[in-house]
């Protein structure tokens, strides 16, 4: 098997995943201050309760690893599936962006946006889907 863009958009959102829960967990432990430094590189132990920007952002770290499960399977089931349509490919693009736009709107508390670039980026595992299905002999 060789490596195919779709492959390649899963490594890369494995990366922006990792740095968004990195990011989640300083944020939230507020790193930037010797407290929170200290915190951050403890036992964490004690939980912090967060709220505002802080727990948007963990949420936005939680939800993009939820949703990474099952975009990473079906773009495998396609990739080992042999699927060629280009469908395929397009479908990981549109999950790719929406999702890259999707942190930030999360982030900052946009509400409604969330809401709609998140649709897309299910319309992009959809799209993956139906290809999946159209492919099955």
């Amino acid at each position: 098997m060789t490596m195919t863009k779709t492959l390649m958009i899963v490594a890369e959102l494995a990366v922006i995943n990792w740095v968004l829960i990195v990011a989640a967990s300083l944020i939230k432990a507020r790193a930037w201050t010797p407290s929170g430094m200290k915190d951050a590189l403890g036992n964490r132990e004690q939980g912090v309760d967060c709220h505002g920007f802080p727990a948007r952002t963990e949420r936005a770290a939680k939800n993009m690893l939820e949703n990474m499960v099952l975009f990473t399977a079906l773009a495998l089931a396609a990739t080992v599936g042999g699927v060629t349509d280009p469908h395929v490919e397009l479908g990981a693009r549109i999950f790719f962006w929406a999702r890259l736009a999707y942190i930030p709107i999360y982030m900052v508390g946009i509400p409604v946006a969330r809401t709609a670039v998140w649709t897309i980026s299910i319309i992009g595992m959809g799209m993956i889907f139906a290809s999946i299905v159209q492919a099955l002999p």
